[in-house]
């Protein structure tokens, strides 16, 4: 059956996680400390809510290693994000990069949106960063085919709950919506909550899944027309 609605991960499902972790990552850790420097009034914000995130009263360097330290240790945090996204947004739009798609992903977005089906982003990357990757992608601006994005303010991704929201959010019952994820822990959550879900196994299917397996966008499961 083909759904009303698909959400889709990003590392490892439309974009190849080594973007994220050898491209994306050390660009921002390299300017981390200069682009605090030059932008004050971004940086006062940013360390304010590092000093509430730690509950402690840190001066400007201990703001500094707290970020270094989030960082290094991939965390979740919002002051971190907001600051990545941000130096993010200056290397996309110097051209020092652009964001990785897979060839399959692109076309198979493209298709999706042509056929109908409402298109949306569900990553632990924030919104603004989504918006980025999408919007200075390999194959050009991918932003108009999505309908809506997610990222971790609506709950962590591997619990059933955060699904359900989105359900909510998309006014759809879970069973209409497919998501589309490299990691099963994620779709075991989305399966409990009811809906649709497909492995991308881009490297090789594992040896025992539950769940149905795609190698790329062209070998989901159901087959809408071509055009």
């Amino acid at each position: 059956m083909r759904p009303g609605a698909i959400v889709t991960d990003i590392e490892g499902t439309t974009s190849s996680i080594a973007f994220v972790h050898d491209v994306l990552f050390p660009y921002s850790r390299a300017r981390l400390e200069r682009f605090l420097t030059d932008h004050p009034d971004a940086a006062a914000a940013i360390f304010d809510a590092v000093r509430a995130e730690a509950g402690t009263d840190l001066d400007r360097q201990a703001c500094i290693a707290l970020l270094r330290q989030w960082h290094d240790a991939d965390r979740k945090i919002g002051p971190l994000k907001q600051l990545q996204g941000m130096i993010w947004a200056d290397g996309y739009a110097q051209g020092h990069f652009t964001g990785h798609v897979y060839p399959d992903a692109a076309e198979g977005l493209r298709r999706w949106h042509d056929a109908g089906i409402a298109l949306h982003v569900y990553s632990s990357g924030s919104v603004a960063a989504q918006k980025l990757l999408f919007g200075h992608s390999d194959h050009g601006d991918l932003t108009p085919l999505f309908a809506g994005y997610f990222d971790t303010a609506v709950g962590g991704k591997r619990e059933a709950r955060s699904y359900r929201a989105i359900a909510e959010a998309l006014d759809r019952p879970p069973a209409e919506i497919l998501f589309l994820s490299d990691t099963p822990e994620e779709l075991a959550a989305a399966t409990e909550a009811g809906l649709a879900v497909t492995l991308l196994a881009r490297d090789g299917a594992p040896a025992d899944s539950r769940f149905p397996i795609a190698d790329s966008f062209d070998a989901i499961g159901w087959q809408e027309d071509r055009r």
